[in-house]
């Protein structure tokens, strides 16, 4: 018997902010004069403003999928799949209709566009891509990443992503993302040259904040421990609903011999050959239907997986704070000693073990104009590192403030999102237990009528 997954809205509480309104994901995507309240909200350099964007709201989607081949960097033949992005002005100034844009976008450049935003715009919880290669799925369903179902449920799932971002109202400002859904040529060189990859923190660095931080913030913390729980949830969820669909298909299948027996034994017995004959038909149809039942539970396990990828996007959140904090602690560290340094040098005295002091011992005291010229180094580097510590504290308390106001946002999307989900899943599932019910009443009237 499978064991229960545990309660996903057992959740942290972070301290009470103004949440963000929530913005669901539609074909219409607002852009620019729709998000006029973000405009200060800690913008990343690529934040367009109204002089150099006039695009009001569009509509996005990503509508077909190409297979191709072309020569890799390493000047080597590969296959890929290319994805058409068409966007369209739905605000018209002039009466006149716009013409749709289009342009063609790999799979890699989606990955590129996220890397940026996860960069510039730290405090975000930024949406995920959808899998690159297929996991989570019942052994019927093939995991290639070249197949067209599969294919085809990945163009869903980054049109969904631009949908996202485009509704976000910060991310949807920056220019970087409107040149993505508008620029096909450069469009590589353009993200490369805001330089994002010298800004992106080591995973080295990362750790070595996770472990050597001594006051962690606790609703970073309970952050942490919450993604850990949905993604440990979902990812039950979604094993469990493989192993049902491959029994699932097993028990439909077993209908498809029935129909087979039916229709076998009409040909033999001529007086109950059409009750058997039509009790076949119903028992063949039924059979062939969990194929598509199937097919459309696949996008709801997308749905899922997309919250279970958002996952790793609460974790990005938090190790972003974690190094600003081993920053700040390292300022504040670095500040005390100083301090302490001036101190003594002041006073004369030396109150802990140093190299400093040891070589003034083999080497006899410094004179007093070298003492003073100490002095007023150490005055200038403190007050230095006064400022500094000032401003990092500064930064800290607006990145945790816009990054509470963005959690609070995404909590609001993901409990709506997964609601939604789940209760189309469970009106699916009648639908069809339904369905079942309703063969077997049908070839039982077959067999009364024999």
């Amino acid at each position: 018997m499978e064991q229960a997954p545990p309660d996903l809205e057992r959740q942290w509480q972070p301290a009470p902010l103004e949440p963000l309104g929530h913005t669901d994901a539609g074909l219409q995507a607002a852009v620019g004069e729709e998000a006029e309240g973000s405009r200060d909200e800690v913008p990343g350099d690529g934040t367009m403003t109204e002089n150099n964007f006039g695009l009001k709201k569009i509509e996005i989607s990503v509508s077909e999928a190409e297979k191709r081949t072309g020569r890799n960097a390493m000047n080597m033949q590969e296959t890929y799949t290319a994805y058409l992005i068409e966007t369209r002005s739905v605000e018209h100034t002039d009466g006149q209709s716009v013409l749709t844009d289009s342009l063609w976008r790999r799979y890699s450049e989606f990955e590129l566009l996220r890397n940026y935003l996860l960069v510039y715009y730290p405090h975000i919880v930024v949406p995920p891509l959808p899998e690159k290669r297929a996991e989570f799925v019942w052994h019927k369903l093939s995991a290639d990443n070249m197949d067209p179902d599969f294919v085809e449920r990945r163009r869903i799932g980054l049109e969904n992503f631009l949908l996202r971002v485009a509704s976000h109202p910060i991310l949807c400002r920056d220019k970087i993302f409107y040149l993505f859904l508008t620029q096909e040529g450069n469009w590589k060189e353009t993200v490369n040259e805001t330089g994002f990859q010298l800004k992106a923190d080591s995973r080295l660095k990362a750790l070595n904040a996770t472990f050597r931080v001594k006051n962690p913030d606790k609703r970073f913390t309970e952050l942490k421990h919450y993604s850990d729980e949905l993604q440990s949830v979902i990812s039950h969820l979604l094993r469990v609903r493989a192993r049902v669909a491959d029994r699932l298909y097993g028990v439909y299948k077993v209908h498809g011999n029935y129909g087979r027996v039916f229709s076998e034994w009409s040909a033999i017995e001529k007086e109950m050959g059409d009750g058997l004959q039509s009790a076949g038909h119903h028992m063949d149809v039924y059979a062939s239907s969990i194929d598509d039942i199937l097919e459309d539970e696949e996008h709801y396990a997308d749905q899922l997986k997309e919250y279970l990828f958002y996952a790793e996007a609460l974790r990005a959140v938090c190790r972003k704070h974690e190094l600003m904090q081993y920053d700040l602690e390292m300022a504040a560290q670095d500040l005390a000693s100083k301090k302490q340094q001036c101190e003594e040098l002041a006073t004369g005295t030396v109150r802990t073990f140093s190299l400093k002091g040891m070589t003034t011992k083999l080497f006899g005291q410094e004179t007093p104009e070298q003492r003073e010229a100490r002095i007023k180094v150490l005055e200038e580097q403190i007050n230095e590192g006064e400022q500094q510590l000032k401003s990092k504290n500064l930064e800290g308390r607006e990145f945790v403030k816009n990054a509470w106001a963005d959690i609070e946002r995404f909590k609001e999307q993901k409990n709506h999102d997964l609601k939604e989900a789940l209760i189309s899943y469970a009106v699916m599932q009648i639908s069809m237990c339904k369905k079942g019910i309703q063969v077997w009443t049908n070839a039982k009237e077959c067999f009364s009528k024999m």
